[in-house]
């Protein structure tokens, strides 16, 4: 068997890697000519833990070859980008994936199977890759194979999750679910769950939606304590007493290529029904404009004030800055006009304003942490109070443990009220 995968981003390369590592001979196809030179020539490098070792080995073996030029195969997988159009009804631009469907026409035959894992709306494959088959007199379940298979993977353990999550495999018809089915099993060990292919496209979006709704509950009520008086974080630890209750904690937004563009793809189809969603993910948008407000609140009077920001990946531990809350924050305190310096020990950048943790935080008048890296986490951050001008930790993630942060004044969602004139607070 051959299979050939269209885009070697975050979910494509290491897709393919997997069915490298099971003895299988894979063909990566991008657009992106550099990449394909630094993979064939064994020069690739990542930080997504494993993948580095699983490349080496697939580059070594030859089982792994990658091209610019569409080449036969028995299976096509298709993990290209769908990004939203950024205009008011959020559309989204499926260039990419016709694009690949045009290569893989000139090179497939029939009998073969195309997968798609790119996200997209329920209805796209009938309405849009359906008909565009057609055209070429493909007709789905009769001349190929074709199904959808949602990835559902978390950065920093891609491989792990890859391997151990449970699947969901739409197809077009029952046939196109098991042909689908064989190929995953090759090396998922997860539960593996068949369905139509509308259903299969809807779950995903709901999967990343659910949770954006929840972290929306949590920071529209941070707002409101705050505005209140109230410590939020003691609010929610108390609710949480409940047997029925798990509300998340707040921060500062909603970050990566899932969580803050999925919930679209259903309003943008539904925009009269799915108030909750639009009004959710509103509320985690505005969470950015919301921190920068308070930090700029919590050094109001201070000559020149110098903020030192820690973390500007949109979760921890991973150096994907895609659609990061903490870099749009960054970009608003520094269209105010404050003076930045950033720590992040898990980007790579030439940006003169990132800097080492010391350099960081000397001078600094606040200190805002963004993302709870585990360094962060751990962090004692006594050795730099002396450093500083004024002694501010403004800690958007609760994540620094009290006795690491002696001497500074720590503010968090809970007790930010008690920082802020809780009248002039912003409601963003």
């Amino acid at each position: 068997m051959k299979i050939s995968v269209y885009g070697l981003g975050y979910i494509g390369l290491p897709t393919a890697l997997m069915f490298a590592k099971n003895n299988i001979k894979v063909i990566g196809i991008d657009i992106q000519e550099e990449l394909i030179q630094n993979i064939n020539s064994g020069s690739l490098l990542t930080n997504e833990p494993g993948l580095q070792e699983a490349y080496l080995e697939a580059h070594k073996s030859r089982r792994l070859i990658a091209s610019v030029i569409p080449q036969k195969a028995d299976v096509f997988i298709i993990a290209v980008p769908t990004p939203y159009i950024s205009n008011e009804k959020r559309l989204f631009d499926y260039s990419y994936i016709i694009n690949a469907l045009q290569s893989i026409i000139s090179v497939m035959e029939k009998g073969n199977t195309i997968i798609i894992e790119s996200t997209i709306a329920p209805g796209t494959i009938n309405e849009i890759v359906i008909p565009f088959m057609r055209k070429y007199n493909y007709e789905p379940g009769v001349d190929f194979y074709l199904a959808h298979c949602p990835e559902r993977v978390l950065p920093s353990n891609i491989l792990g999750e890859m391997v151990n999550n449970n699947r969901i495999i739409g197809g077009v018809t029952t046939k196109c679910s098991q042909k689908a089915t064989e190929i995953y099993k090759i090396f998922c060990e997860g539960e593996i769950h068949q369905t139509d292919v509308r259903t299969a496209e809807m779950s995903k979006l709901v999967e990343n939606t659910f949770r954006d709704v929840n972290i929306a509950f949590a920071n529209e009520l941070a707002k409101i304590c705050n505005y209140l008086d109230l410590n939020v974080l003691e609010v929610i630890d108390l609710a949480n007493k409940h047997p029925r209750v798990n509300i998340l904690e707040p921060g500062p937004g909603v970050g990566g290529h899932c969580l803050a563009v999925d919930p679209y793809f259903i309003v943008a189809k539904s925009p009269d029904l799915a108030k909750i969603i639009h009004l959710s993910r509103e509320t985690n948008s505005s969470m950015p404009h919301y921190v920068a407000a308070n930090a700029e609140k919590l050094v109001r009077g201070i000559h020149n004030p110098k903020i030192a920001v820690l973390g500007v990946t949109y979760k921890a531990d991973v150096d994907d800055i895609r659609e990061s809350p903490a870099m749009e924050i960054v970009e608003l305190l520094s269209e105010a006009g404050f003076s930045l310096s950033i720590h992040d020990p898990h980007v790579r950048t030439i940006d003169p304003r990132f800097v080492s943790a010391e350099d960081a935080m000397r001078d600094a008048d606040l200190i805002l942490l963004l993302t709870d890296h585990t360094e962060f986490r751990a962090m004692d951050f006594s050795p730099y109070v002396k450093g500083m001008r004024n002694r501010m930790l403004f800690d958007t993630r609760n994540s620094v443990k009290a006795e690491n942060a002696q001497g500074m004044q720590t503010i968090n969602f809970g007790n930010l009220y008690q920082y802020v004139n809780h009248l002039e607070t912003v409601i963003a």
